[in-house]
């Protein structure tokens, strides 16, 4: 027999209905705090692995102090306001339908008032400390602050006040003042629910309390404003009103008089608004007010745009002549440019063998092994097998090959991933772990057909073995997994296949980077981060296997330094048989006073970063001061990271070492092998020809006028694009031999000629660094990169030579157009590559195309071209857009055809010695109008003799 209760189950389902909401959302909180610990302590594992423990703590607690201290600070203060306006509601409210409405909203919150005042201010203290935590390194800069020695010439505050403790002030006035303006918005709310303000009913609209409460906050309010005036002060100093950035004329002289009366009257403001609580009444804070504002709108506004209109505009360079010079001289500090070495440069071509052949043999700079051309190349014929690959652009360094130092191209054999039809999880993450080899081959040589020379090649690594690489294998690089699992007790992770018994080499990892994952506890915690449940089950990760992930070397060089910004190019070195990766880092600020602000995305923009996937963009971040103070470095085998100071003297730099103590060695820890294979880095040297397009003009006058202002070449062949710069060894005129260097070419604005040819040293040691420009007369500038490229295209013997190559199986591909000083003028180098079209194809250097004066050639090599430019010269009149050899001395006649020597061709020659000596006196004293005017008298009296020489006497 049965017996049912009725409503038995029915009470027994909801209670378990009731049981299961607070289980489940217990349930979600456990699993939400599970995945934060998760977050938080596989960081704290990862930078533990490097060795960089303290960055991850120091920022947790500068996070951390700031979190709950301005958190706190707006709930607290928020919170004893509304408790104010609550203890001072009025005891009695006038009957209203106002009243009465709001009597059903206090009917609610009266008996959860303190629940729902814990709730939002709780919320609101999170949402402040989560806003104001991001802005730790503005905190933390402020504490380390160090000295620039510099001051501006306007306040002579040391610069440090603009870069370190001006942006902390800001930061925190605008704290204070998020939460007078929200402890004013709560109060009224409170006021107004309570009664303290009406909006109906007969009498005050405020009570006396309501009152004097509200004005305190908004005296509070008002005095802060003048706080915030004062210290505006000195953000004039980037202002942006006059014709350059800094305090202008207008700025100095109406805009901060006017900010400091603006800030007297804020304080008179709210001495009256406090007054309020020994009197009644609102006209004199009423008066203050509108005095603030009437103040604010002329003073600040209307008397600086009058002075700017009426005083500035009709006599502007006069005014503002002081300002352009400081922003000038700012400008060119903070870029660190202001060593920049500016010579004159005739380029008057050489027109004799002797001289000819004399620099052809010096010239050890032509790369026509072009890297951001030949990584197909590389790819096709050193891939070797198909889950390895190489970037889209390769990197250009040097090595000591046979006693010399030679430049080269070099890439890693980087892991691409299992090959098609052979994924699996383990395939994936144990056994395609890493990549193998360096691939390197002559800068300025070409193997057999067209084909790189290489270095080293081939795997194992054969050929010469003049790099020696010890550890091939590359399990940290710019294309890896995610994550893998290595170095498990028996496990074989793959080099490469061969034909040895077991059909492949493996290696297993032994090095000193990753995170053990041979405990139950590590492989939950990577499960959960990787959300891969094979993490946790697998039973192929075996003892001591280790988990390494984050393995880019941008990567981890960001989270070893989180307040530097990087290179978009690291590059591969090989450092006592140890394959390196070396990436450059920047301190930069926004704050130094004077100094003209750049877009680093924009500066650093050219073909390369516009059409490549190699070289990372910079983000659109603007800056205006700039050091490569630097040299990170990461171990492509175990991860490792090491930073090196490099520019010591930076005050920046300095800052943070005080910050994150014992995390970047001093530049003499800096091993010598490693060393010689720094280079100046490229994105710096793309914000400096940015600013130096402009900034190479030191007077103010000329700066003004803007005349002589440049721009970067544009890339033949790619319209509206910046040709990149290049990396090649260089001599300038004057220096005894060849250094690494870094290059680039400006046109004049909107004109095609070359207006200058800029290079810095990018060899380690005494003149590195140094920038130097060769800059060309303005009325006679040589052609331009686009100008050249032309040329060769048109010139007879090119277009028939490329149009046999162009087909429908077959493209030319133009390589880096180099510009190199060469006997006097400058010589222009082109390698072109041909390649079959196809997906299995690759470019093969075809000819390479040279221009020198007036002369072109198309030959096989560099040094076919430069011996038939040679044979040219000797037998070819100077060309009539150039100056050529030397005039006749003194006492010298050459002689016509017919033996004799006409009047015409005397005088010719006389005006062609006067106008040399002219031009020559006129290159001394830097006096261009002159060049110019000279120049073309050069090129009059060889046309005028010429002419003499080439007409027959009659008889």
């Amino acid at each position: 027999m049965t017996f049912r209760t009725p409503g038995l189950g029915r009470r027994f389902g909801g209670g378990r209905t009731r049981l299961a909401l607070p289980v489940l959302v217990a349930l979600a909180v456990l699993l939400v705090a599970f995945v934060v610990f998760t977050a938080f302590y596989t960081d704290l594992l990862w930078y533990r692995s490097i060795g960089f423990e303290e960055v991850f703590t120091t920022q947790l607690q500068a996070r951390a102090v700031l979190f709950f201290g301005a958190g706190l600070l707006m709930a607290l203060l928020v919170g004893a306001n509304v408790l104010v306006a609550y203890r001072l509601r009025p005891a009695y409210r006038p009957l209203s339908v106002e009243q009465q409405g709001l009597e059903r909203y206090r009917t609610v919150i009266d008996p959860r008032r303190r629940l729902v005042a814990g709730v939002l201010l709780g919320l609101l203290g999170i949402f402040t400390g989560a806003s104001v935590s991001g802005q730790w390194p503005t905190w933390l800069a402020f504490l380390n602050r160090t000295p620039f020695g510099v001051e501006d010439p306007e306040f002579h505050k040391d610069v440090s006040f603009y870069v370190f403790t001006y942006p902390f002030i800001r930061l925190l006035l605008g704290v204070v003042f998020a939460t007078v303006i929200l402890s004013i918005l709560a109060a009224v709310m409170v006021h107004y629910l309570y009664g303290g303000l009406r909006l109906q009913g007969p009498g005050d609209k405020a009570s006396p309390p309501a009152r004097a409460h509200l004005s305190v906050l908004v005296g509070l309010f008002v005095l802060l404003k003048a706080v915030a005036y004062w210290y505006d002060r000195y953000g004039l100093v980037h202002s942006e009103r006059g014709v350059t950035t800094g305090a202008s004329y207008t700025d100095v002289n109406a805009l901060m008089p006017a900010k400091t009366i603006l800030a007297v009257i804020a304080v008179l403001c709210a001495i009256m608004f406090f007054s309020n609580l020994l009197r009644r009444g609102m006209m004199l804070p009423g008066v203050g007010f509108t005095l603030l504002v009437l103040s604010a709108i002329l003073l600040g506004g209307m008397y600086p745009l009058l002075i700017q209109q009426f005083q500035v505009k009709p006599d502007e360079l006069a005014k503002e002549r002081e300002f352009i010079q400081r922003n000038i001289e700012a400008t060119r500090a903070a870029y660190g440019v202001d060593g920049a070495k500016v010579e004159p440069f005739a380029a008057r071509p050489a027109a004799d063998q002797a001289t000819l052949r004399a620099e052809a043999d010096k010239l050890d700079g032509a790369r026509i092994l072009d890297p951001n051309v030949v990584g197909p190349t590389f790819r096709q014929q050193q891939r070797i097998r198909p889950f390895y690959n190489f970037p889209d652009i390769l990197d250009v360094g040097r090595y000591e090959i046979d006693g010399e130092m030679v430049d080269t191209v070099v890439a890693l054999r980087e892991l691409s991933g299992a090959p098609e039809g052979q994924h699996s999880w383990i395939k994936d993450h144990m056994v395609y772990t890493h990549g193998y080899g360096l691939v390197s081959a002559y800068a300025d040589e070409l193997g057999e057909g067209g084909l790189p020379k290489y270095i080293t090649q081939n795997m194992p690594v054969s050929g010469t073995q003049k790099i020696s690489v010890k550890r091939p294998e590359i399990y940290f690089g710019e294309r890896t997994p995610p994550y893998s699992v290595v170095g498990g007790q028996g496990q074989q992770e793959l080099n490469y296949p061969d034909n040895s018994e077991d059909g492949q080499q493996t290696s297993n990892y032994d090095g000193r980077g990753g995170v053990p994952v041979d405990s139950f506890f590590h492989k939950l915690l990577y499960a959960t981060k990787f959300q891969d449940k094979n993490l946790l089950l697998s039973g192929a990760i075996n003892d001591d296997a280790k988990i390494i992930y984050d393995r880019s070397p941008m990567q981890r060089v960001q989270k070893a330094a989180p307040w530097l910004k990087l290179d978009g190019d690291p590059y591969p070195a090989v450092v006592n048989g140890r394959v390196i990766w070396i990436v450059d880092g920047y301190t930069t600020s926004n704050s130094y006073p004077y100094s003209e602000e750049t877009s680093l995305g924009e500066a650093t923009r050219d073909t390369i970063t516009e059409t490549r996937s190699a070289v990372a963009r910079q983000a659109d971040d603007h800056v205006n001061y700039m050091r490569n103070s630097v040299k990170a470095t990461v171990d492509a085998y175990d991860g490792t990271v090491h930073l090196y100071a490099w520019d010591e003297s930076d005050p920046i730099l300095k800052t943070w070492t005080k910050v994150f103590d014992n995390t970047v060695q001093p530049r003499s820890q800096v091993p010598p092998e490693l060393e010689k294979h720094f280079r100046y880095p490229q994105d710096l040297f793309k914000v400096q020809q940015t600013i130096l397009s402009k900034y190479h003009v030191t007077d103010a006058a000329a700066f003004y006028s803007g005349e002589g202002f440049w721009e970067v070449a544009e890339d033949p062949g790619s319209k509206g694009k910046r040709q990149p710069p290049y990396y090649r060894s260089l001599r300038l005129p004057g220096q005894a031999e060849d250094a690494f260097s870094l290059t680039t070419v400006f046109n004049p604005r909107n004109n095609q000629q070359m207006s200058a040819l800029m290079a810095v040293n990018s060899t380690p040691g005494r003149n590195y660094g140094q920038i130097t420009i060769l800059q060309m007369p303005r009325n006679a500038q040589p052609p331009g990169p686009n100008l050249v490229q032309g040329a060769f295209m048109a010139h007879p013997e090119v277009k028939e030579d490329l149009f046999e190559l162009r087909s429908d199986e077959s493209q030319t591909i133009s390589g880096n157009l180099l510009t190199i000083p060469f006997g006097g003028g400058l010589l222009y180098v082109e390698p072109v590559y041909s390649m079959q079209k196809g997906d299995q194809q690759y470019p093969i250097l075809h000819t390479v195309l040279a221009r020198y004066g007036n002369t072109i050639v198309s030959a096989s090599s560099l040094d076919q071209a430069l011996d038939e430019i040679i044979a040219a010269a000797s037998g070819e009149p100077a060309p009539p857009d150039e100056p050529g050899g030397e005039p006749p001395a003194e006492g010298e006649q050459p002689a016509d055809e017919g033996g004799a020597l006409s009047p015409e061709a005397r005088q010719a020659i006389e005006d062609l010695r006067k106008a040399v000596s002219d031009y020559e006196a006129a290159q001394k004293a830097l006096d261009y109008d002159k060049m110019g005017q000279a120049w073309d008298a050069i090129k009059k009296a060889q046309e005028a003799l010429t002419a003499a020489q080439q007409a027959k006497p009659e008889s």
